[in-house]
């Protein structure tokens, strides 16, 4: 393992039930920590309840140099392991984790989490809270599915939006859209949210 320069972005994986716990006590430590949190209504037989649940289940997100405060991470009752291949833990963006803080925001436009990607076509977000995500359309009708996919720690988020915020990523094997069909600017900003 290469020896960084500055903290890093890692995912590590804890005990079922275990990531508020983790994210206390990586903090207690000292650690910069993310546990993506989305409020969500539990239903009981005699009332209803606000709670707060990981957007990802078994994951945790903390910012350390790894060659040096690693085994603070490792020693924290909860965790189980980095997410990587083999010995070498995967990275994870800054561009990932500001995508995932702004999907938080958005509690309303979450659909589930998704392990896999179903094929369809790969499309880039032109305006709104999701400007700028690249994922892949897993439904159309009236308001497509979008999945926003993190390749560092192979699960996926998918996101109720507007076709008409979509145009087809450069990055995908799908056709560009005819330029007839793509929106004006001026359109853009009458459908984003201020």
């Amino acid at each position: 393992m290469e020896e960084s320069l500055k903290p890093i972005w890692y995912a590590v994986y804890v005990r079922s039930r275990y990531e508020k716990k983790v994210y206390l006590e990586l903090n207690e430590k000292g650690l910069t920590t993310f546990l993506p949190l989305l409020e969500t209504v539990r239903m009981w037989s005699d009332r209803k309840k606000k709670v707060s649940e990981p957007l990802f289940r078994g994951y945790v997100f903390v910012c350390i140099d790894y060659h040096t405060e690693h085994v603070k991470v490792l020693e924290t009752e909860g965790v189980v392991k980095f997410i990587g291949i083999g010995r070498r833990p995967s990275v994870i963006s800054e561009r990932d984790i500001d995508w995932l803080r702004r999907l938080v925001c958005e509690p309303d436009a979450i659909r589930r989490t998704v392990g896999s990607i179903p094929p369809g076509k790969r499309v880039r977000v032109l305006a709104g809270p999701f400007m700028d995500f690249e994922g892949v359309v897993v439904k159309e009708g009236r308001d497509r599915h979008l999945v926003v996919y993190f390749d560092s720690i192979m699960q996926g988020v998918e996101i109720t939006i507007r076709p008409e915020l979509l145009s087809v990523s450069s990055k995908g094997a799908a056709p560009a859209r005819p330029e007839g069909d793509a929106p004006s600017e001026a359109d853009i900003r009458h459908l984003a949210r201020p």
